[in-house]
């Protein structure tokens, strides 16, 4: 049997993504930070627009990665097979997401935050690490759904 490399794999959880509910996602991101923000304002203490909106990226990757393998029988012939791929493989799949969380915090952390490279760099991997941790953990729970 021949293994994939890291690039395949990255392009197999970039399909299986393909038909996640980005607008579902969005909203959700959306709504948790706009309800952290408010309750920073009401509530003792500083109002964190960093903490805000990087709870918000956090729930926006988890949403878009588990709404992507939910229904791995929706989708052309390719996304079904790398839903049930993605299904399959629960860790190597949470780092797309993972990594797509990291991503959009770094310029969080440097610009709103005003971090160093390195500080924001840290801040965005832990945050990164979480949306895999959660994502893998909770696709792996959904791996009797490839078996139908």
């Amino acid at each position: 049997m021949n293994e994939l490399s890291r690039m395949d794999e990255m392009s197999l959880s970039g399909a299986a993504l393909r038909g996640a509910p980005w607008r579902a996602a969005a909203t959700a991101g959306g709504a948790v930070a706009a309800t952290s923000m408010f309750l920073g304002w009401i509530l003792p203490g500083p109002a964190d627009l960093t903490w805000a909106l990087c709870t918000g990226i956090t729930l926006f990757a988890l949403v878009a990665g588990i709404g992507a393998i939910s229904r791995p029988d929706r989708g052309d012939r390719v996304t079904q097979q790398a839903r049930r791929w993605a299904l399959e493989h629960p860790w190597r799949f949470a780092l797309a997401p993972g990594l797509g969380a990291a991503a959009l915090m770094v310029p969080v952390q440097l610009v709103i935050d005003g971090e160093g490279v390195f500080g924001a760099a840290w801040d965005a991997l832990l945050g990164g690490a979480l949306v895999l941790l959660l994502t893998g953990i909770l696709t792996r729970s959904m791996r009797g759904r490839s078996r139908r």
